[in-house]
């Protein structure tokens, strides 16, 4: 870890002591767990702490643990040509224990050049939700408004919250990790009623065979034979 990560580390230790987890990270991030009931408060002080000054919420973005650790490819035992990487999408099973959604915060100190990304769980996975950080940073509007749209995450307090991404009539939240590959309904114009209309998905079985054309000076007949040259 380096000397000046450590040091600001040391200064946020030393003022949110009690309200923050240190997680292991790369030399130069600085990464905590905040419990959710805290969020405000703790960003609050990261903002107007003066030897902390994070005054800038650079992003925000969703987590959906539910298949956390799972793999669909095998690494230690695959061959090195083919297709025998492929497993099961079925096979073992994620590790993480806890809740099942989790919001992240990237903070940035324009003050003292550093970073601090938090990450505070949803306490319910039916309906998850976390505090608006809005009032706090004014560009967590459309932030919060992304990861509502894409995760389904509620912000109670946000001033506006609908989706950000997807259509009106958009079904679901893509970014949930149970969100069908080919989605719930499929969007289409029609000529008669003269607008868009939303109708089942429908998904039509069909056999691809590859095809080589050779079509050059190689495979012309009258050079059947002839040389190089």
């Amino acid at each position: 870890m380096s000397q000046h990560v450590e040091e600001f580390a040391g200064r946020v230790d030393a003022r949110l002591a009690g309200k923050l987890r240190r997680r292991a990270s790369l030399p130069v991030d600085l990464l905590y767990d905040v419990a959710a009931a805290d969020l405000v408060a703790v960003v609050t002080e990261l903002r107007d702490g003066p030897d902390l000054r994070l005054e800038m919420l650079m992003d925000v973005s969703g987590v959906d643990y539910l298949d956390f650790g799972r793999s669909e490819w095998r690494t230690t035992s695959a061959t090195g040509s083919g297709f025998s990487r492929g497993v099961n999408a079925a096979g073992a099973g994620g590790t993480h224990e806890g809740p099942r959604f989790a919001v992240v915060y990237q903070l940035l100190s324009i003050t003292h050049n550093e970073r601090v990304s938090l990450r505070a769980f949803c306490e319910d996975n039916e309906e998850p939700s976390m505090e608006s950080l809005v009032g706090v940073h004014a560009g967590a509007n459309w932030f919060e408004r992304e990861v509502f749209d894409l995760f389904g995450i509620t912000f109670p307090g946000h001033p506006d919250l609908r989706r950000i991404l997807t259509d009106y009539g958009f079904i679901g939240h893509p970014f949930r990790k149970d969100f069908p590959l080919v989605g719930n309904v499929e969007v289409r114009y029609d000529n008669e009623k003269q607008r868009v209309v939303y109708e089942p998905v429908q998904i039509t079985e069909r056999t691809l065979v590859p095809r080589v054309i050779r079509d050059d000076a190689r495979y012309d007949p009258t050079l059947k034979g002839r040389g190089n040259g």
